[in-house]
């Protein structure tokens, strides 16, 4: 009787051993998932917010679409509308396994556009800064008058120096994404040439609009200068996503001036003011403020702090067009592509220092030279010896 218990347990083990093992369930495989990558998530994995998003697919998101939109009409692209789709690239990928199929489905991904994700917000943006003094005084004049109306409305006013048109917004994380948008500038300044094809595009401005009564603006004018205009913004949107940064969408690409934004003032919405009335600028509804001539493109950051004359802190700029520039402004672009060259040299170095083998030869030379160091000074100690 022992020994065919002993047989019928030995079967049941065997019979448990061949048998698959039970399924993780899904909450646990994706608990490891989640802190699997946590530590270093890369752009296109999973992150342990996205992963909280999925575990917790039950919680309400208004709140927070609600936010992402509050701070996005606090940016300076109010001709992005909100609620439109935004093109990104999704550019690495979350296998280890570095094969050439692999490479060609991750080259692949950076020409596609995707939706951004909730947390992508724009930190970038290609601006054509508006200096013709005679549309920065007619554009005072009619803040002033609206401020005459209603004086609550002055933090909502746009300041001095800062009036540009937008042509792409994007998202720079670090000072490496910042240096490939820099690259992407330089790049585009051939491609503007080839559109403007020896010419100057001039810009004229003339009325007034709003953006959902939110955002006031100064309306270009209508004429072909839009769709050359329209063009160079299409062609920086390709050139930049092809460099794998995540841009903003060029359909929705509307140029304007803007002039004022009721998200500059919160408090206003508690003071009843919950939109930009008509009766404010009904006198300028028309009005003619100007030509501006595009001579420049600059890559300016959204948050940080704004240059002594008001306009947004600049990364790097291009001239364009046939417009006489001053000597400063070819310095300037001079010493930009100078910067750049040795930005890129000293990322080849550090590249090549981060090499195995560089490090083992590293390495091999200073060991060899202090054994020779020691040597020395051995066969010193020896002669000092020797002659005592």
């Amino acid at each position: 009787m022992l020994r065919l218990a002993g047989l019928r347990a030995s079967a049941g083990l065997a019979v448990a051993a061949r048998a698959p093992a039970a399924p993780r369930p899904p909450g646990l495989r994706l608990r490891l998932l989640c802190a699997a990558t946590m530590e270093r998530p890369a752009a296109g994995e999973i992150n342990s917010h996205e992963c909280e998003s999925v575990l917790s697919k039950d919680k309400v998101s208004g709140e927070l679409e609600a936010s992402t939109v509050d701070s996005l009409t606090d940016m300076p692209f109010a001709t992005v509308d909100i609620q439109d789709d935004c093109g990104i690239t999704d550019v690495r990928q979350a296998n280890s396994k570095r094969s050439k199929e692999n490479e060609g489905i991750k080259n692949e991904h950076i020409k596609k556009r995707k939706k951004p994700s909730k947390d992508y917000q724009p930190n970038y943006f290609l601006s054509v800064p508006i200096i013709n003094k005679k549309i920065t005084a007619g554009i005072k004049v009619l803040q002033n008058t609206i401020l005459q109306q209603d004086k609550r409305l002055a933090k909502a006013m746009v300041g001095d120096g800062s009036f540009h048109i937008t042509l792409l917004v994007m998202q720079l994380l670090n000072e490496d994404e910042v240096n490939t948008g820099t690259d992407a500038l330089l790049e585009l300044k051939p491609f503007i040439e080839e559109i403007l094809q020896g010419r100057h595009l001039t810009l004229p401005f003339q009325g007034i609009d709003t953006f959902r009564s939110q955002v006031g603006f100064v309306k270009l004018a209508d004429g072909d200068h839009v769709n050359t205009l329209t063009e160079i913004a299409e062609t920086a949107q390709r050139i930049f996503q092809e460099k794998g940064i995540l841009v903003g969408e060029s359909r929705s690409f509307k140029p304007h001036l803007t002039f004022m934004k009721l998200s500059k003032a919160p408090v206003l919405r508690k003071q009843g003011v919950k939109k930009i009335e008509p009766e404010l600028y009904e006198q300028f509804i028309d009005h003619r403020f100007g030509e501006e001539i595009l001579y420049r493109v600059d890559l300016c950051s959204m948050l940080k702090k704004k240059q002594s004359n008001g306009y947004y802190h600049c990364e790097a700029s291009i001239v364009v067009g046939k417009k006489p520039v001053g000597i400063q402004d070819l310095i300037n672009e001079a010493l930009q592509r100078e910067r750049m060259e040795l930005k890129s040299k000293v990322k080849q170095i550090k590249e090549l220092l981060l090499k195995p083998e560089t490090q083992a030869m590293i390495r091999k030379e200073l060991f060899e030279g202090r054994v020779l160091n020691d040597g020395n000074h051995t066969s010193d100690a020896d002669s000092s010896m020797t002659l005592l």
